[in-house]
């Protein structure tokens, strides 16, 4: 790497529900097994490792693995649900503006993550940027905000699985269902990472096959090919439409739009993430911006906003998923089974992604010494089998809170972690900025980057405030409700306090401060300064 002048461093120790976000990001977790664990280099007087940690765990996606399940991974029961609540909150224009708004947002925390992990093979997800470049507290504390997420998101999976066989057979004892898809999950998981992977491309093929489809079919239902109906853009002239609700509707909607997107990077699981993570994002990303508003755009023309049905959008009806309307509007029959095996697919491939993701967060987070050594061991299939066990059983235990009092416990569970969602965006975010910041007062140069987000610093700010906007709208709808719902404005808030709670005592147990950006570490395990000294070596 290239400088004017050295640095002074400080080597830091080591969707059934519409408000569940999903973020598919492992962050350089695997090496593979016959790679040297420890590569050692000194520069001046400090001596640091290309891998803080020994790691075990395989690295087998390729490209075309990473493109597909980054596909797959946005695609959920958000898009398929949870979008009629948005178009039925601010028409059909307020919807499609919802959409724009997030996808742009998504679009920056893509790109800044893609950064941070092309250009550092470490061991962990992206807290352990957060770690590095803001504070280890604040690393700690967005660890285990996201493993938890994902926990509860696997246990929202196995209700909702229980909802949708209930469809098909609604006299048949309903936990069977759920415990049967924990096992398979658990299974897709247990062998290797290539079981995953191959599971995990197919669920997404299968995802993005029905928007595709959808698309095209509701262009042809619009224009009157399908349906004996020519519609054009008469649901856009009614009454209320198109902007339902102004701003308000606007706001309200993104929330929900925000809520049904996942970021689907798996950097830490390609062979090759310096080559594939920049082709994978550049193939997806504006597939995924083409699914969300193309398909936000169909159910505008196609659905009035006012149509009773879209404010029952949800797991418990899904005769009336917008793309269900859509497909009954054609003249396909058996939409509605059709919708619910493909609903049924979304879900355990969320619960399969879930799972593999929070049992390599843990495993990361033991590797830093912030979780039970116990969760460090590694089988000889190159699976943390330890938090692999542990995940699925406290999945379990969630899951088994959803029979106490209605599922009003679980509810509640779930709720609580749509801001989860958010505050890890805001973490990717943030780890970036400071990143950048960094590198350029260090005088390194920029063509050292491997992969240079596009628009900073803009793209990281702008995506920070967009968070915070829409982690206070969390509670809108709560504060407004006449009479006053507390347990709903409590369900909607509580997440931030908690975080700042975990947040605080780590860094007043371990001392911890906020990182001055002269003191960043900018070498240890930077894949450019490595092969830098690789280069000088021969």
């Amino acid at each position: 790497m290239s400088r004017k002048q050295s640095a002074s461093f400080d080597s830091q120790n080591g969707n059934i529900k519409p408000n569940v976000i999903q973020i598919n990001v492992i962050s350089q977790t695997s090496v593979d097994n016959h790679a040297p664990s420890d590569t050692e280099t000194n520069i001046g007087d400090n001596k640091t490792s290309l891998s803080s940690k020994k790691t075990n765990l395989h690295r087998n996606l390729k490209e075309r693995h990473m493109i597909m399940i980054a596909l797959g991974g946005t695609i959920g029961t958000g898009l398929f649900l949870a979008s009629g609540q948005v178009l039925a909150s601010s028409g059909p224009a307020g919807s499609l503006i919802s959409y724009v708004v997030v996808s742009i947002m998504v679009y920056f925390v893509m790109t800044s993550l893609a950064e941070l992990s092309t250009q550092y093979s470490i061991s962990g997800s992206f807290n352990t940027y957060a770690s590095r470049f803001v504070d280890e507290a604040f690393g700690f504390a967005l660890g285990y905000n996201y493993y938890f997420t994902g926990v509860i998101v696997i246990a929202g999976e196995l209700v909702a699985a229980e909802i949708i066989v209930q469809f098909w057979l609604p006299h048949f004892p309903t936990i069977i269902w759920p415990l049967l898809g924990m096992i398979i999950i658990f299974i897709l998981n247990v062998f290797t990472v290539k079981s995953y992977r191959e599971a995990e491309y197919w669920f997404a093929m299968i995802k993005v096959l029905t928007v595709i489809i959808f698309i095209i079919v509701g262009l042809l239902v619009d224009i009157g090919v399908l349906g004996h109906v020519k519609i054009g853009f008469h649901n856009w002239k009614i009454d209320g439409a198109p902007f339902y609700r102004g701003i308000d509707g606007i706001v309200t909607s993104s929330i929900v739009a925000g809520f049904a997107f996942a970021v689907g990077i798996t950097a830490g699981e390609s062979a090759n993430p310096r080559r594939d993570v920049p082709r994978a994002l550049n193939g997806t990303i504006w597939r995924i911006i083409l699914f969300f508003v193309g398909s936000i755009v169909i159910m505008g023309l196609v659905i009035p906003y006012n149509d009773p049905s879209l404010a029952h959008s949800d797991a418990k009806n899904v005769a009336v998923s917008p793309f269900t309307l859509v497909f009954v509007k054609s003249g396909i029959k058996p939409a509605v089974h059709i919708m619910n095996a493909v609903i049924l697919t979304t879900i355990l491939s969320a619960g399969n992604s879930s799972l593999y993701i929070c049992t390599r967060i843990l495993y990361a987070l033991a590797n830093e010494g912030k979780a039970p050594k116990q969760f460090t061991y590694v089988n000889r299939h190159g699976i943390p089998i330890w938090c692999l066990v542990f995940t699925a059983f406290l999945s379990t235990i969630l899951f088994g809170l959803s029979f106490i009092g209605n599922k009003i416990i679980y509810r509640w569970l779930v709720n609580i972690t749509g801001v989860m969602g958010f505050i890890a965006w805001f973490g990717i975010s943030l780890a970036h900025w400071r990143f950048r910041r960094a590198f350029i007062l260090q005088v390194y140069s920029l063509n050292d980057l491997v992969y240079k987000a596009l628009f900073f610093p803009i793209g990281p700010i702008i995506a920070s405030l967009l968070i915070c906007i829409f982690v206070l709208g969390q509670g809108y709808s709560a504060s407004t409700t006449h009479p006053f719902n507390f347990s709903n404005f409590l369900a909607a808030y509580i997440t931030i306090p908690v975080f700042l709670i975990v947040f605080l005592v780590y860094k007043f147990v371990k001392k911890t401060r906020f990182i001055p950006l002269r003191e960043i570490d900018l070498v240890t395990d930077s894949i450019m300064f490595h092969q830098t000294k690789q280069t000088s070596n021969i």
